[in-house]
């Protein structure tokens, strides 16, 4: 395997070149996402690992052998395939996309797992506004449901100012639209959407 070292002050880190992962060699990586089977039901899930050929979701409703999947990744974006095999816990599937897909699921995976090893803050993907009706409630997993403002959004996530502190990766509806705590800030919470909002309901006037 090819492969490019950055030095720290410990010691050196082991970085993935794109090329390795061209080759559909798997990275351990642990992305949320929503599936949506072929009868259009949809369900959450979190990756185990994945190559640009394949990936392995845990996740609570199995497909059919060969049935066709379509998958939202954080981070990724939306790709299909088909079911594979059954795992514990979930089950893999054979993406289905173009070379140029794979190649850019591969640059994709690579930054994910190098960000990773090198401790560095996830990056902003998207366009941030403040909307002209920021009040919306937070329905926690506990059926609770509290007073938020809305500080800024994108269309992959918001930050919150609220005195609620779900826990990190807890699940929580900002008002309609399910999401997970990423982190925290003074005043505050960071979330993550399941699925981004639709580029066409991206304004000012947005309701969550």
């Amino acid at each position: 395997m090819i492969e490019a070292f950055a030095h720290t002050e410990a010691k050196p880190v082991r970085l993935l070149r794109p090329s390795d992962l061209r080759r559909h060699q798997r990275v351990k990586v642990a992305l949320l996402g929503r599936y949506m089977l072929a009868d259009r039901r949809e369900f959450p899930c979190q990756t185990v690992d994945m190559s640009p050929g394949g990936v392995r979701l845990t996740c609570a409703v199995l497909g059919t052998l060969d049935e066709r999947v379509v998958l939202y990744l954080e981070s990724i974006g939306r790709i299909e395939g088909i079911v594979a095999r059954f795992t514990t816990g979930g089950m893999a599937l054979r993406l289905s996309a173009t070379q140029r897909k794979r190649d850019k699921i591969a640059s994709q995976l690579t930054w994910i797992a190098n960000r990773e090893a090198l401790g560095l803050p996830e990056g902003r993907n998207h366009e941030r506004l403040t909307p002209s009706h920021p009040g919306v409630v937070l329905k926690l997993e506990s059926g609770r449901e509290v007073a938020a403002r809305i500080i800024d959004v994108s269309m992959s996530g918001v930050a919150l100012s609220t005195q609620t502190t779900p826990s990190i990766g807890a699940s929580l509806m900002v008002g309609r639209t399910p999401g997970r705590v990423v982190r925290y800030f003074e005043g505050g919470i960071g979330v993550s959407f399941m699925l981004p909002i639709s580029p066409d309901l991206f304004h000012e006037g947005l309701i969550l």
